[in-house]
């Protein structure tokens, strides 16, 4: 069980990183709504491919929770049965979770992939959860902490559901997404304690691990607000404004989140100055800086260039990847206070 563990931590933190990318891809197509209930998607584990599929048909064999559209409303079957010639009202009851009754063929399919890689990470994660018990004796603590991901998995599920139940509620996109930086988290501390090559750097001065933390925590601060300024985003977006429109009269909110990119820049150089200069050895904080020159980059493509295709989800996933690069490295600074195998 040992000998997989390692491995299967790594599949299910890349599973998690493929989740937020879909995620990050489901808002940039406005896919959100595609599979308008959960878990299945129009009552279907494999949803449909035509609108014709989601209307009334006659002598059709219709299960329970199957839904169709019908006078712009959705309506869920009652229980498994026949249809007759003509539509009986009798056999269905309307959905009551939102109003949303739209089919849109890539919409639909986009959000239904985005949940199949949440499924398979969960799975991953399952299995990383029932791998750990290889090391009861050595580390338990990795069993409970794999445990908690698979409880943190299965909050993200349901919360999943609430996402789409409120018809994409704000509050709860954002909240989907810290879960989402949570299981990161622990899924790489778990890794960090299995990692047998570790290279050992020169232990940080007191300076740079607060300042490292710091840091982490303005990358936390950079996404809560890029999180809202999306949302911002979104609303313009459902009015079918053009993308010349999208952050044209942005609130405050776009501009402290635009200015304060300055500061996370600057402080994380700092961060590379002092590595450099007190040879500690850190590789990662040159990879931070391409980070963030990475993620300035799609910013600036956003706002001059009238959102490039694709540039949302880039700048989202750069910034899901900077804050795991920056927590890993924390890791590494404060090795000698966390159990190792």
């Amino acid at each position: 069980m040992k000998k997989y563990f390692l491995k299967s931590a790594k599949i299910a933190l890349v599973l998690v990183y493929l989740v937020i990318f879909a995620g990050a891809f489901v808002r940039l197509t406005g896919s959100g709504m595609g599979c308008p209930d959960w878990p299945k998607c129009f009552g279907y584990y494999i949803p449909p491919t035509e609108k014709s599929q989601l209307l009334f048909t006659p002598s059709k064999q219709y299960e329970k929770g199957q839904v169709i559209i019908k006078d712009e409303a959705l309506l869920v079957a009652k229980t498994d049965f026949t249809s007759a010639s003509n539509f009986n009202a009798a056999n269905w009851e309307k959905y009551t979770k939102h109003d949303y009754a739209i089919f849109n063929p890539m919409h639909t399919w986009v959000e239904f992939i985005n949940r199949l890689f949440g499924a398979l990470a969960g799975i991953a994660c399952v299995i990383t959860f029932a791998l750990a018990f290889g090391y009861r004796k050595e580390n338990s603590k990795l069993i409970y902490l794999s445990f908690v991901v698979c409880i943190l998995m299965g909050f993200q599920a349901w919360l999943g559901k609430t996402v789409v139940d409120s018809d994409l509620s704000p509050y709860k996109i954002t909240t989907h997404m810290l879960a989402a930086l949570l299981i990161v988290a622990l899924q790489l501390y778990v890794i960090f304690n299995v990692q047998k090559n570790n290279k050992p750097a020169v232990n940080a001065p007191t300076k740079y691990k607060n300042l490292l933390i710091f840091a982490l925590l303005l990358t936390l601060v950079q996404i809560i607000l890029g999180t809202d300024v999306r949302e911002q985003v979104d609303i313009v977006v459902k009015t079918g404004a053009p993308e010349i429109m999208w952050l044209q009269n942005p609130s405050w909110i776009f501009y402290f989140h635009r200015s304060f990119s300055i500061v996370v820049l600057a402080i994380n150089a700092y961060l590379l100055y002092l590595n450099n200069q007190c040879n500690l050895g850190y590789s990662k904080t040159k990879w931070i800086i391409y980070l963030l020159a990475l993620e300035i980059a799609s910013g600036i493509a956003m706002y001059y260039f009238d959102f490039p295709f694709g540039t949302q989800t880039i700048h989202l996933v750069l910034a899901t990847v900077l804050f795991g690069v920056q927590f890993y490295l924390f890791l590494e600074t404060r090795k000698k206070n966390i159990l190792s195998v």
